[in-house]
């Protein structure tokens, strides 16, 4: 929220994204930053090159959106980092939207 009230929305993703850090450490937020996320099928790696935008405290997936609204594919997206993380918790935060939006989901 506080980079929300700080920033306001109309910028670009990436620059939400280079602010949270600052936040996080701030609040002494334990995060690590663009977290490869390898893809399996059928017990196959596939070479992809997915990541995550931040992973907070070691099991949080926070993905960081910068749209007029978030949909389903937004939530979808999240869904399927944490089925091929094997992380339980995700948070999806959109900066896009006059207010900020935000939508926790829970896998498995």
């Amino acid at each position: 929220m506080a980079v929300h009230t700080e920033l306001g929305c109309g910028f670009l993703e990436k620059v939400y994204k280079v602010a949270l850090p600052i936040e996080f450490a701030e609040r002494g937020i334990v995060f690590q930053r663009e977290v490869q996320l390898p893809i399996h099928y059928k017990r196959h790696l596939l070479p992809t090159d997915y990541y995550v935008d931040f992973i907070c405290f070691g099991g949080v997936i926070v993905e960081v959106k910068a749209l007029s609204a978030m949909g389903n594919v937004e939530a979808a997206q999240l869904l399927n980092y944490l089925k091929a993380s094997r992380i339980r918790r995700g948070l999806l935060i959109n900066f896009g939207a006059t207010s900020l939006q935000y939508q926790r989901l829970v896998w498995g």
